[in-house]
């Protein structure tokens, strides 16, 4: 019986992991846009920004809680952020000021 379960708790435990896994979101940059004007995501999930423009980007967000600076992001390079909390988050380029996405975390 005691094996059982054992088997049994592990099993939930497992599934219960899987239910709560992050996800990555891939975000591209080209043309001076990012190739989502909103997203929503959960909470633990990661947008990577893809940088497929021929200009250096730099993500950041200035929402209060949720404040972010991915720095300088040259051509070609790739940055993610974890969003570990829920809320709603202005996603920027600090070069290109028209480069914008929401973001809810939820």
């Amino acid at each position: 019986m005691k094996i059982k379960s054992i088997i049994a708790v592990g099993t939930l435990l497992a599934i219960a992991t899987a239910a709560y896994a992050s996800t990555e979101h891939k975000i591209m940059q080209a043309g001076k846009k990012f190739s989502e004007r909103r997203i929503t995501i959960s909470v633990g999930d990661t947008l990577n920004f893809v940088n497929d423009d021929g200009t250096t980007h730099n993500v950041h967000s200035n929402s209060a809680g949720h404040e972010f600076d991915l720095g300088a992001q040259a051509p070609g390079t790739e940055s993610s952020h974890v969003f570990s909390k829920p809320g709603k988050v202005k996603v920027r380029c600090a070069i290109h000021p028209k480069m914008k996405i929401d973001v809810n975390v939820e």
